[in-house]
């Protein structure tokens, strides 16, 4: 499909199948999400496929919504702040967690161009995920997904006019 059609087709899924994703699909997903582009290449982030079955409850506590643990799979995705790339010149800002938001998003697109559904998840238990991933203290969680074939459909999206987002030159 093209950019246009995919990027109006891409929502967030709250209905899944309990469908396995073949692995060459996943792989294709992790695939994306290798290429993101990230502040000077330096890929400051790893990405932990979870296995649902078996392990809802635990999962339950990082994000406690039934629909979480409904597909195969979900995908979390972590980065590691002192390996990315930091705006010394001005306030030493690293740049680590904005590559893992990229990276979420090629997840997103790609899923939904294979036909799966995804639903970001940032209102999660930080601390729940931490121990639930086994996360050295160095490494955070950007944010989760799940990842399945939807037993829903994407309804009309409800987003602000483009006039309202948009400023040219100064705010």
């Amino acid at each position: 499909m093209d950019f246009d059609q995919l990027i109006h087709q891409r929502y967030s899924c709250r209905h899944y199948s309990d469908q396995a994703v073949e692995d060459h699909i996943l792989a294709k997903v992790l695939e994306a999400a290798r290429l993101a582009p990230t502040a000077a290449n330096r890929q400051p982030f790893q990405i932990i496929v979870i296995k649902t079955s078996k392990q809802e409850d635990a999962l339950l506590k990082i994000y406690p919504k039934e629909w979480f643990v409904q597909p195969p799979l979900i995908l979390a995705v972590c980065c590691q702040p002192e390996k990315g790339w930091l705006r010394k010149k001005y306030d030493n800002q690293s740049y680590a967690m904005v590559d893992g938001a990229i990276v979420v998003d090629h997840i997103t697109l790609q899923a939904a161009d294979l036909g799966l559904g995804t639903c970001w998840i940032g209102d999660f238990n930080p601390e729940a995920a931490r121990e639930f991933l086994g996360l050295p203290d160095q490494v955070e969680t950007v944010a989760f997904t799940p990842l399945g074939y939807p037993l829903d459909k994407p309804g009309p999206k409800n987003r602000r006019d483009l006039a309202d987002l948009v400023r040219y030159d100064t705010w």
